[in-house]
């Protein structure tokens, strides 16, 4: 692998697998922490420029240098490599939940009036010690979350598409993973992760590493995924697409025609892949 996107290397540190495959000052086995803020911004280099992709709550880090305010490691969701802030790592505690609700909220305490709860987005993770009451189920670190709102983790769900609709109207945000702002392909990886399948970061990527490839001309379904070169949207409907794009300013559907149409007139080409997953 030689993706910088999801290569553990910055030269001045690398994961100790890649002993021997890359150069670097020194090799680590690195440090398993977890994102505390709701969304943590990562970024493939430093200074921090464009945002290449979000963190959510409760995903995986592993730290392997730390560097003033920032730590530079490997991401457990799609493996992406980077920068993210410090104050947004905590100690590792393995998640079992994950919200399956477009957001929620975290209190401090097992009622619903309490003040300034944390909202955390759609397909963050946490770890939960009990089942409160019949409302809240709390967390291993003391606060509480609608029960409604999670899904354990063992229990995927079954169509991506659903698990996109709770996004629309979500506004555009490149790099954008969150319920706050995302991008095509974070809806992609969004609905994905939710249905249990492993998924990178980014279109090219899934592209390239998704399985699932159809002959073109094959009638789209319920849950494919097309691309364009930059972008990609899933088929929620045998006539319809559902995406995050520019031309909206957030996630939509659209007729499917009209959207080849108006992707290959504004310059970006014709649809150069088509998938259906096993789920």
């Amino acid at each position: 692998m030689t993706d910088t996107r999801l290569l553990p290397s910055n030269g001045s540190v690398a994961a100790e697998e890649l002993r021997g495959t890359v150069q670097a000052e020194r090799f680590v086995t690195g440090e398993q922490m977890r994102i505390t803020a709701p969304v943590a911004d990562l970024y493939c280099t430093l200074p921090a420029g464009r945002l290449d992709r979000q963190l959510l709550f409760g995903d995986g880090f592993r730290l392997l240098e730390r560097c003033g305010d920032w730590a530079f490691g490997q991401a457990d969701r799609g493996g992406y490599v980077g920068y993210v802030r410090q104050a947004a790592l905590g100690n590792w505690l393995a998640p079992d939940h994950v919200v399956s609700a477009r957001a929620t909220l975290v209190f401090d305490a097992p009622d619903f009036k309490t003040p300034s709860p944390l909202t955390i987005p759609l397909g963050a993770r946490v770890a939960i010690a009990a089942q409160h009451d019949d409302r809240f189920s709390q967390t291993q670190d003391g606060r509480f979350i609608p029960t409604r709102h999670l899904r354990p983790i063992a229990q995927p769900e079954t169509d991506p598409v659903a698990v996109a609709e709770r996004l629309l109207g979500t506004p555009y945000l490149w790099g954008g993973n969150g319920a706050q702002g995302i991008d095509c392909s974070g809806v992609a990886q969004v609905a994905l992760l939710a249905c249990g399948v492993d998924c990178p970061g980014d279109s090219d990527l899934q592209l390239a590493m998704l399985p699932g490839d159809l002959s073109a001309g094959t009638p789209p379904q319920r849950g494919d995924l097309l691309f364009w070169k930059g972008h990609v949207a899933l088929v929620a409907g045998p006539d319809t697409v559902l995406h995050a794009n520019v031309h909206h300013m957030a996630v939509a559907v659209e007729p499917l025609g009209p959207c080849i149409d108006r992707i290959a007139q504004q310059g970006d080409g014709p649809v150069t892949g088509h998938k259906r997953l096993t789920l």
